[in-house]
């Protein structure tokens, strides 16, 4: 024990004569030398380190082919790719279909085709090259997404060329999709998180009857009504080679432009090659209004441990598309207000310093959430807040929201400012770290500009945003009128005109109200 302390005292006595690179002992033959740690090994070759010149190695790469289909890739180290199909195809273009197509091409995705008898059949051919499936549709976009050993690229594409242009929609998978479309119906209404419900209602409210204020869900009185003649005239229509984006992350551009040549180009869709008559180029018109849904929301646990009654509330105002130059601002601002759940645990990361946590939830505990959430389309944007609270203290939950909006065009702090920045930017770069991320946000961009902003870019624009930028946006954004989504006990919720005049004061303030009885 003694030698082993004096070994210790020893060494920390040379560390102090030598410094901290220290001296290490370089055995050679018959001879030792002593060689700084600084210094190379003699013998050893110099090696070669990567360097960082802060420019992105593998640009998004476009090609057009001539039947009008966009060919996007961008390559990216390692054995797997993402190669997946976008349509400019939403519930968006809707307006002169039945409502709740694009659901039912949802849940109809990766079924039978021409060239697969059934879903465990794809799903088989997959699963050779560890391969998975997944089909999205939002209000503007239908995505047809696979990820695989970049080695069955070949089947990959011929697969998704298939799924998309070749589907059988046969009666049987058109009759479970009926059931799997109610289930989902009857899901979203007893769910205990409300948030999907308000966002169809707040858009609802923002855009009334017009574009992406069309339902995303298929309403039940249609369920019955979509049949395979009824899809094809809608897919006839929209999926149409000058509307899709071939989008791969994870190979090479050249391959996939050949396999989409192949595949692609002169393939010939089951619904025929008609021109498109009914295509809806309809620009979004924001109208503002109110949603409202009476709603006891006293019993929705799910298990024995009850949930509190709470009524939950969505204010939200037009911001702007994510084509023009505010959309960076908006952004900013977003994260600037975050918020989240009361019972949310976490740091400065987890946006405890955003203002919906600093000026809300922590100096009004009874409030049960206070969230910022930005919606951004190709001609429109919508910026919402959601907050929960108790049925008695709606009121006073609409007075703190309104006051939060208004005090978006005042004073921005620098630190505030720069922490907001910061926190997008980390969250740009984290979620870039997937590779099906990265499809999805290639795949996007190239649909809506045919091209692409590099990360490095946004990080760019994001840091030019000032506090002059962000009050001006916020200025402009309070002169529209409000969309306003209200689920629950409505029986303290203040009049559309009264919240529309706290919006429109300068203290966000309501109007005074005196009742006789209570």
């Amino acid at each position: 024990m003694a030698a082993a302390c004096m070994t210790r005292v020893r060494e920390w006595n040379r560390i102090r004569r030598f410094g901290l690179t220290g001296l290490r002992r370089y055995s050679h033959g018959s001879s030792n030398t002593s060689i700084p740690l600084t210094s190379p090994l003699p013998g050893v070759p110099k090696p070669i380190f990567a360097t960082v010149d802060g420019q992105e190695k593998f640009e998004t790469k476009v090609t057009t082919l001539k039947n009008g289909l966009r060919v996007a890739s961008q390559n990216k180290f390692g054995q797997f790719c993402t190669v997946g199909i976008l349509i400019n195809s939403g519930s968006r273009h809707e307006a002169k279909y039945l409502s709740g197509i694009s659901h039912f091409l949802e849940k109809l995705a990766f079924s039978s085709t021409a060239q697969f008898g059934s879903k465990d059949e794809i799903l088989l051919t997959l699963e050779k090259h560890g391969g998975i499936c997944d089909c999205q549709t939002s209000r503007d976009t239908t995505m047809y997404a696979v990820s695989a050993d970049a080695k069955g690229l070949d089947t990959v594409v011929s697969l998704l060329a298939d799924v998309v242009l070749q589907p059988r929609l046969s009666e049987e998978e058109i009759d479970m999709t009926r059931m799997a479309v109610r289930f989902e119906l009857e899901d979203l209404n007893m769910r205990p998180d409300p948030e999907p419900l308000l966002t169809e209602m707040i858009h609802a409210a923002a855009y009334r009857e017009n574009t992406v204020g069309l339902p995303r869900f298929c309403s039940v009185e249609n369920i019955d009504k979509i049949n395979q003649k009824v899809l094809h005239t809608y897919l006839q229509n929209y999926y149409t080679p000058s509307r899709m984006v071939l989008a791969g992350v994870g190979i090479e551009h050249e391959q996939l432009l050949e396999c989409a040549e192949r595949y692609l180009l002169c393939a010939s869709p089951v619904w025929g090659t008609g021109r498109p008559k009914d295509v809806d180029r309809s620009v979004s018109q924001y109208t503002g209004g109110i949603v409202k849904i009476e709603k006891d929301m006293s019993d929705v646990s799910m298990g024995p441990t009850p949930i509190p009654e709470l009524t939950h509330l969505m204010i939200g105002l037009e911001s702007c598309s994510f084509l023009e130059e505010d959309f960076i601002p908006f952004a900013v601002l977003n994260m600037m207000m975050g918020g989240g759940g009361s019972f949310s645990a976490g740091g400065p990361g987890k946006g405890m310093f955003t203002r919906l946590y600093l000026n809300v939830l922590n100096r009004h505990h009874w409030m049960y959430n206070a969230t910022s959430y930005h919606h951004s389309y190709e001609d429109t944007g919508l910026l919402c807040i959601h907050a929960s609270a108790d049925p008695r203290q709606v009121r006073e939950m609409v007075e703190i929201i309104t006051r939060e909006f208004t005090h978006m065009a005042g004073v921005v702090g620098e630190v505030e400012l720069e922490r907001a920045k910061t926190q997008l930017k980390s969250m740009l770069m984290m979620n870039l770290e997937s590779r099906p991320v990265i499809f999805e946000d290639v795949g996007r961009q190239v649909l809506a500009t045919g091209a692409r902003k590099l990360p490095n870019e946004l990080c760019s624009l994001i840091d030019l945003v000032t506090p002059e930028d962000i009050a001006r946006v916020a200025t402009k954004m309070l002169r529209n009128k409000p969309a306003v989504a209200a689920l629950g006990d409505l029986s303290e919720l203040p009049d559309y005109e009264h919240i529309q005049a706290a919006l429109s004061s300068r203290d966000g303030r309501l109007p005074r109200t005196y009742r006789l009885f209570r």
